[in-house]
């Protein structure tokens, strides 16, 4: 079971405290960078009181690169942490077959990914008044790049982080299932809390990334494994940063599309919860032969 690969004891969670501590010392470390940028931009930087308003108004490829480059960091100090302070095989907190299963990842990546682009291009064409053209081949080249590297590291980073090291870590003190998936769920959703869209839609939409948190903890526990979550959210933040941005949203890019649509929060979780996820685990239950649910989710061990 992925959940319980770790193999540590109770008296072993202490190591995971200190654990996070060292991840969290290395994004602070990567934020570096993006630190001396604004401090380079001196008296310009003291004119905007919101932190997003600040990085809005800088050049948005470079300011994209700079908040990636956090994760990369973090990664970093996560496999210190399992390979180092743990002694265990860093695969461990990725999946329980004997090698990462790729084609889950890509399968995942391409359904998803599939999907949201439909989903852009329907709409783009059922109100093409809620959109603006936006590309410029130049940066829109220099976007790609940035994106294509660095978003695949910071959505692993975070997946690797919450759905394998802390879901894995409250599976040794709490020695059940669905408690670390609430648990993780949560935390995932509040660290949330201070993205730009949070103040346009209001504070319900941290249902939103509570629900996300729960969905792919969900299927990394019924598929005994990261994959199907990595290329989920590769593809969901790559989509975001490639085809559409809009105003209120924490990628300001320079995307292909600005959406200037006013956004429904209880239209878009009613979708998403109710339709979107429901039909995204029924796929891959059947492509995947999830069984023994009750046993997976929520089972004592």
């Amino acid at each position: 079971m992925f959940i319980e690969q770790i193999n540590l004891e109770k008296k072993d969670f202490v190591k995971y405290i200190a654990g996070s501590v060292a991840v969290i010392f290395f994004n602070i470390l990567g934020q570096i960078p993006l630190t001396l940028y604004v401090l380079a931009k001196g008296n310009d930087a003291k004119a905007f009181e919101v932190q997003f308003q600040l990085l809005g108004s800088f050049p948005s490829n470079t300011t994209l690169f700079l908040i990636l480059i956090p994760f990369a960091f973090s990664l970093v100090g996560l496999w210190l942490v399992i390979t180092k302070q743990l002694g265990k095989p860093f695969k461990t907190i990725i999946t329980t077959r004997n090698k990462i299963d790729r084609s889950r990842i890509l399968f995942s990546f391409l359904l998803w990914g599939g999907i949201s682009t439909a989903f852009i291009i329907i709409s783009y064409f059922l109100s093409p008044t809620d959109f603006v053209w936006n590309f410029k081949p130049v940066p829109f080249l220099i976007l790609f790049l940035i994106s294509v590297v660095m978003i695949p590291l910071q959505t692993s980073s975070e997946e690797l982080f919450f759905r394998g090291y802390l879901l894995q870590g409250f599976g040794v003190i709490f020695r059940n299932r669905w408690l670390p998936l609430i648990t993780t769920s949560i935390i995932f959703g509040m660290l949330h809390i201070w993205n730009p869209e949070i103040d346009k839609l209001g504070i319900n939409l941290i249902w939103y990334y509570i629900g996300t948190g729960l969905f792919l903890g969900v299927i990394t526990l019924m598929d005994e494994g990261l994959e199907l979550a990595l290329g989920f959210h590769a593809a969901n933040n790559l989509v975001t940063a490639i085809l559409v941005t809009a105003s209120w949203t924490s990628f300001q890019t320079e995307s292909l599309l600005i959406d200037n649509s006013e956004p429904s929060l209880i239209k878009e979780l009613l979708i998403t919860f109710l339709v979107v996820y429901p039909i995204l685990i029924f796929l891959f239950s059947r492509k995947y032969g999830w069984k023994n649910w009750k046993q997976n989710l929520t089972t004592k061990f």
